[in-house]
């Protein structure tokens, strides 16, 4: 049975996963860092099921990074015992945070500021439990955290470990490594980001002050890292499914890409060489992470029903309901004869933005000849 005959009769535009692909991406991953010694604790905030979850952590059940408080919560109750909440804690979240705990559930939370430690401290105190905190270290000028360096970082420290709160370590994201290309870039994104790391750690422990877990990752710099020594914990989340931004950057191939958009073409402009498919914005997002790179796919890079590239076909406009597909800029291709009815699989820009648009996965399985499955998804904050 091929993947078109599983397919099937599906209404689009349907979200596709193909667990074989999905499969050997978390198996490469595993395998580049084996050696490094270091825990992974995968980031599920592309993913978001519990399905997916399963066949990414270690057991089924490791550690995980979230984004929201409804992911913590959602793999809670389906046995996730090690959470790590990886944004900035806003003080009105600390009641959730605590009520998860509550249930068992091992959720640590980040921060780069006196008033979140002091908030932090203060709601630990009150509830009689110590809030698990790492302090955000920025290594390269991306978005949130401390400078290594910076004398707040000790002092931050001091307000958890002695204000009831319990100081579990420092975190880092070498975000700016999605802006470079190639394994030797991103290899020296991978060393700023462990140094920065391992710098704030020796900092806080020279102060006296705790720090067992050395928390680093992005899906660029995990694939890349050399040397990660005195680094605990490698965090990613993309690698999973992989994307078109990924590929643009050398961190996978097309082939590598799990997850993709099932349309179908719904009309023509010949005269303007467009085919227009029943998946727009609403089903690719407005993404267009791969404008700034040296080859721009537009809203997604369109394949046959098969997963197969059609050469330089890409989805070069978006409204809400309606993909326009067209030949790339410059391309010398013949635009392909592609009746109405036909069924295509568009890969995204942006696995996480894209996902974010469905309620479920039509699953290819990975096993031979094994029917369509379905897996659900969730969203919210």
């Amino acid at each position: 049975m091929t993947d078109a005959d599983r397919l099937g009769e599906l209404p689009t535009p349907q979200l596709v996963l193909d667990e074989a692909r999905m499969l050997r991406n978390v198996a490469r991953l595993r395998a580049r860092l084996a050696p490094h010694g270091v825990s992974l604790r995968p980031h599920l905030k592309t993913v978001k099921s519990v399905e997916v979850a399963r066949r990414v952590l270690a057991g089924g059940n490791g550690p995980a990074t979230v984004s929201t408080l409804q992911e913590a919560e959602v793999f809670a109750a389906a046995g996730i015992p090690d959470i790590l909440y990886a944004v900035g804690i806003a003080p009105g979240k600390l009641n959730r945070v605590l009520a998860l705990r509550a249930t068992g559930c091992d959720l640590s939370v980040i921060l780069d500021s006196r008033e979140q430690a002091e908030a932090v401290a203060a709601a630990s105190r009150a509830a009689g439990d110590p809030i698990p905190v790492l302090i955000e270290i920025d290594s390269d000028g991306h978005r949130a955290g401390l400078r290594p360096d910076d004398p707040a970082l000790p002092a931050i420290g001091r307000i958890l470990h002695a204000g009831g709160a319990a100081l579990r370590g420092v975190l880092t994201h070498a975000g700016e490594s999605y802006g470079v290309s190639g394994d030797e870039a991103h290899a020296a994104f991978a060393e700023r980001e462990r140094a920065a790391a391992v710098r704030a750690a020796e900092t806080l422990r020279a102060a006296g002050l705790p720090c067992p877990t050395v928390s680093v990752g992005s899906t660029p710099t995990a694939h890349a890292a050399r040397n990660l020594d005195g680094v605990t914990e490698v965090r990613a989340g993309v690698y999973v499914f992989f994307d078109l931004v990924m590929a643009g950057i050398g961190v996978c191939s097309t082939d590598d890409i799990a997850l993709s958009v099932l349309a179908t073409v719904i009309g023509h402009q010949r005269e303007r060489g467009w085919i227009l498919v029943d998946a727009g914005w609403m089903a690719m997002s407005r993404d267009r992470g791969t404008a700034t790179q040296a080859v721009d796919q537009g809203y997604g890079l369109v394949c046959d029903a098969e997963g197969r590239v059609l050469g330089d076909l890409v989805m070069s406009a978006a409204s809400q309901e309606h993909g326009t597909l067209s030949l790339r800029p410059g391309s010398t291709k013949v635009l392909p004869e592609l009746p109405v009815g036909t069924r295509l699989r568009i890969l995204p820009n942006h696995a996480c933005a894209t996902a974010a648009q469905f309620g479920d996965y039509a699953v290819l399985p990975a096993e031979a000849g094994a029917p369509l499955a379905r897996w659900s998804r969730f969203g919210g904050w």
